[in-house]
């Protein structure tokens, strides 16, 4: 059974203490480094704690699954009990020891990247550990995968932070411990650092490449060294690539994105449904225990990250997938295979819903790769019943990739982590094709990858549109003008050319006394009479405003003001705050500072 080494431990422990505090030595060493090689070297320290947090995650994970195992008995029904447990342990632990706020997701590192300048809180390069290996480990239905990935983020985060490094260099050292993570979890550096590339940064060139890779390279050593490989995702290709089979790997491409779409749909309306139990965190945990109790007391795939069941299906054996099911009575005939495949396919979207809405914490990263792997089953397996002869392991490996790819929208994580999983590069062609289908298909129905959907619709961010996601770092308030001169509307001609005479602006808000927007006066409107005083005392500031047709609120983020600006081809746009005039915002001003901002996170 695999334990923590202590010496593992006892380095973790100093290198939390040299990310958290700013370690004399290290800045020593920043001192005498320049600033690229100062990120060369800190690359190497977070791949090196994000890699050993990843390790010792799944060491206790595994750990926890074994003894379950014996303190069951293997009695199912026992079985389906601890996934309950472990949703309510997580959920004491973030309600009273961090105080209800834990940020799970990448879509909270996005966030992070777009709003909080890629500071993300210290707590979270050892909380998402405890609550998923909590989660996880007594069977909750999700991967590790995604607290792994925020877990080295927060690390590359907070040394930066500790180090004094600018905006860029930070989200640098972010995505290094996000690439490491992944590296350390699957033993796959080079899918490391693609996810990192593909999901966190925006953009980047080859000079922000090297530390990335560096990173990851760190974190799967570690992974490579202290990692056994039952505990590891890996697979022997049994039959070499046949391009025969390449019109069925497009079928399949096109079935995947399909399912991709379909998984994310499902995930998000079983999401939606703990909603209304926001306020009500007892009867939350017990809805969503007891969801997965039923689920993963008839169908034991649902139980964990579900990576067992995944390499007995690439070795063939179904009858074990699902030997401990109720529903199984002796030997499985080929029609309840079918049905239980499709069953699990369904089922697993709302199981990891439940266990991550309800309580728990987790990511789909292992699901995508759960559900893909039971496709690619299901098709080839289907397709040798009507006479066509597939390989069987391998569809049901490449499947892996098209879901994974569809879901995530990263089909070049998706294509490497497989490869690198496998061995080797002998599917590299159907992964390809697989991958790139798959993603295609789910870019048609869902233009969003499932984190960033739920980012968007929480935040209006978008970190896969360059411009969107610049944008998305303004705040609107801060750029409201408000040395407009304001005209009471109840004043005649003459008080108005006197305010005139006063002001540097060619535009007048008109308001009444409780300070709401009621028109608008410009130098043109007035430019007629303005010098005809016989007229002075008997037009009205009434008779000459007009309505404005474009009004800026507190409901407008910065991505909708710009799309209003372009409507409107104006320069500058009343703001209106809760019924109130508060001044105006002016295109330029916008535009100034998205060109800072552009110079600011540009990745050298």
């Amino acid at each position: 059974m695999p334990v923590i080494n202590p010496y593992i431990r006892r380095l973790m422990g100093v290198l939390f203490k040299i990310i958290f505090r700013g370690n004399a030595f290290v800045i020593w060493i920043q001192d005498r480094l320049t600033p690229k090689q100062f990120i060369i070297f800190s690359a190497i320290l977070i791949g090196l704690t994000a890699g050993l947090a990843a390790v010792a995650l799944k060491l206790f994970v595994h750990w926890l699954i074994f003894y379950i195992g014996i303190l069951s008995s293997h009695r199912q029904i026992f079985i389906a009990m601890f996934p309950f447990v472990g949703i309510s342990l997580c959920a004491l632990y973030v309600f009273y020891i961090n105080r209800g706020k834990l940020g799970k997701g990448l879509s909270n590192i996005l966030y992070a990247i777009a709003k909080k300048s890629s500071m993300l809180p210290k707590d979270q390069t050892y909380s998402h550990v405890i609550t998923s290996a909590l989660t996880i480990g007594f069977g909750g239905s999700a991967g590790l995968e995604s607290p792994i990935v925020t877990t080295g983020s927060a690390i590359g985060s907070n040394f930066g932070l500790a180090y004094k490094l600018s905006y860029k260099e930070r989200t640098l050292l972010l995505a290094c411990g996000a690439a490491a993570g992944i590296a350390g979890a699957f033993n796959t550096p080079i899918a490391g650092v693609l996810f990192a590339l593909e999901v966190l940064l925006v953009e980047a060139n080859i000079s922000a490449f090297i530390p990335i890779l560096i990173a990851s390279a760190t974190g799967g050593l570690c992974s490579k060294i202290i990692l056994h490989e039952d505990i590891l995702l890996n697979f022997k290709l049994q039959q070499p690539f046949d391009y025969y089979n390449v019109p069925f790997y497009l079928l399949l491409g096109l079935l995947t994105g399909v399912c991709s779409f379909y998984y994310a749909k499902a995930f998000t309306v079983a999401e939606k449904y703990f909603i209304k139990f926001k306020s009500k965190h007892v009867l939350r945990v017990i809805v969503g225990g007891l969801g997965l109790f039923i689920m993963i007391l008839f169908i034991p795939p649902l139980f964990g990250e579900g990576y067992n069941s995944i390499k007995l299906l690439s070795n063939l054996n179904t009858d074990l997938v699902f030997a401990n099911s109720p529903l199984v009575k002796g030997a499985l005939s080929k029609p309840m295979v079918y049905l239980l495949l499709l069953l699990v396919i369904l089922l697993k979207p709302i199981a990891t819903a439940f266990t991550t809405a309800s309580g728990g914490n987790g990511g789909n990263f292992a699901p995508s790769l759960f559900i893909g792997a039971f496709i690619g089953f299901l098709f080839s397996s289907f397709a040798g019943e009507v006479g066509i002869q597939l390989p069987v392991s391998n569809f049901t490996i490449v499947a892996m990739a098209g879901i994974l790819s569809g879901i995530f929208h990263a089909p070049l994580t998706a294509i490497f982590l497989i490869a690198e999983i496998t061995g080797g590069y002998e599917l590299i062609i159907p992964l390809m094709i697989v991958s790139a289908l798959s993603y295609a298909v789910s870019k048609y129905f869902m233009p969003l990858s499932i984190d960033m959907q739920k980012l968007s619709e929480k935040e209006s961010i978008n970190t896969q549109n360059t411009d969107s996601y610049l944008l998305s770092n303004i705040d609107l308030a801060e750029f409201v003008e408000r040395d407009f001169t304001v005209v009471p509307e109840d004043i005649k001609l003459r008080q108005l050319v006197e305010l005139i005479s006063s002001s540097k602006r060619n535009i007048f808000p008109v308001t009444d006394e409780e300070n709401v927007l009621k028109g608008l006066i410009t130098i043109d409107d007035i430019r007629d009479i303005m010098f005809k005083q016989n007229l002075y005392d008997s037009v009205s500031v009434k008779q000459l405003m007009h309505s404005p047709r474009y009004i800026l609120t507190e409901r407008h983020d910065i991505n909708l003001a710009m799309k209003v600006f372009d409507e409107s081809h104006l320069w500058n746009i009343p703001v209106v705050f809760n019924g109130r005039y508060e001044g105006f915002i002016s295109k330029s001003t916008i535009l100034e500072k998205y060109r800072e901002t552009l110079i600011k996170t540009s990745i050298e």
